[in-house]
């Protein structure tokens, strides 16, 4: 694994599924067995490049997500390696009884990818607004779980999830994200990546909250508070051991999340924490709510996904270490 950090919280001019398509474009160009399912929605995900490019290689099984699922798992039994798209909420909830019994139960490893994750889908409203999807997919045995964070990330991870043989569920934001890594920087799956090193706070984020989190370490060290930032883009398999060598070091955490803080990447850290090392730990995400309409930043605040946030749980951790 090895990556340049950016960390500049600037905009990336492309669009975060091109990291996709163009990773899928490759993958396509190199093995006619490589193909992807989609559910009517090549516009919003670009993929009408891969449909024109590779026209044998793509499906469009229309506004029926469920149907996707059994197609992509038939072609998996057939010897595809297949990638299946749709928003984050139909991907998982509503074609879930499919993924797990017609794809992750036959062992037929279905890469699903769920777009628009959390406050991604702004004005697409609360009925498309999934902070539930990835605790669904964690539910399934043995599945890989993946919120990625920017163009660089997504583009390797999709060809790493090709090679994995792994059923899989990885979100995916469209677009207007932050650059946090430069191209080329590699991956592994179920490795979090160390972005800054620090002693009095581990600060474990992943997807949009990663840039959140270096913004926090940034304001926290202006204040003389020594933060440590990690990306646990995977969230299963979970890198329980990077969470205890961190809670050894700082003795207190804080998650960061754009999703269900109660089932999601904090349970997950938390599970491993009371296990092993119980320290401090605070939690920044969605707290038992549903969607609704607005724009992302509107709904960041509203749902207390900003590094002010994050600086607050860090304080408040530290506070409790310190006792």
């Amino acid at each position: 694994m090895s990556f340049t950090l950016i960390g500049k919280h600037e905009k990336d001019s492309r669009n975060n599924r091109d990291g996709f398509v163009t990773a899928m474009l490759d993958l396509m160009e190199k093995d006619s067995k490589v193909m992807h399912v989609d559910c009517d929605l090549e516009n919003c995900i670009n993929t009408g490049k891969l449909a024109k490019a590779f026209p044998e290689q793509t499906v469009n099984a229309g506004i029926a997500e469920a149907n996707a699922m059994g197609v992509a798992a038939g072609l998996v039994a057939t010897g595809r390696t297949v990638f299946m798209h749709s928003f984050g909420c139909f991907a998982s909830r509503r074609a879930f009884d499919q993924a797990f019994m017609s794809a992750a139960y036959a062992k037929l490893p279905v890469h699903v990818i769920g777009s628009d994750p959390g406050v991604c889908a702004a004005y697409n409203g609360g009925t498309h607004m999934p902070f539930e999807d990835c605790a669904l997919y964690m539910s399934v045995p043995e599945a890989v779980v993946i919120d990625p964070v920017d163009y660089a990330q997504i583009n390797c991870l999709t060809k790493k999830l090709a090679a994995s043989g792994k059923f899989s569920y990885m979100r995916m934001i469209r677009k207007g994200f932050t650059t946090v890594y430069g191209d080329g920087s590699d991956f592994e799956i179920g490795k979090g990546v160390t972005l800054k090193e620090g002693k009095d706070v581990a600060i474990i984020a992943s997807g949009i909250m990663v840039d959140e989190a270096l913004k926090a370490q940034e304001q926290l060290a202006a204040e003389g508070i020594s933060a440590k930032v990690i990306d646990m883009f995977t969230w299963k398999p979970l890198d329980e051991q990077l969470i205890l060598d961190s809670a050894a070091e700082c003795g207190a955490i804080v998650t960061a999340e754009n999703h269900q803080v109660k089932v999601g990447l904090g349970s997950a850290v938390a599970n491993v924490v009371i296990k092993n090392n119980p320290v401090p730990m605070e939690m920044v995400g969605v707290e038992d709510r549903f969607g609704q309409v607005g724009a992302e930043s509107f709904l960041r605040e509203e749902y207390g996904l900003t590094a002010a946030h994050i600086v607050e749980a860090a304080k408040k951790a530290i506070a409790r270490k310190n006792g």
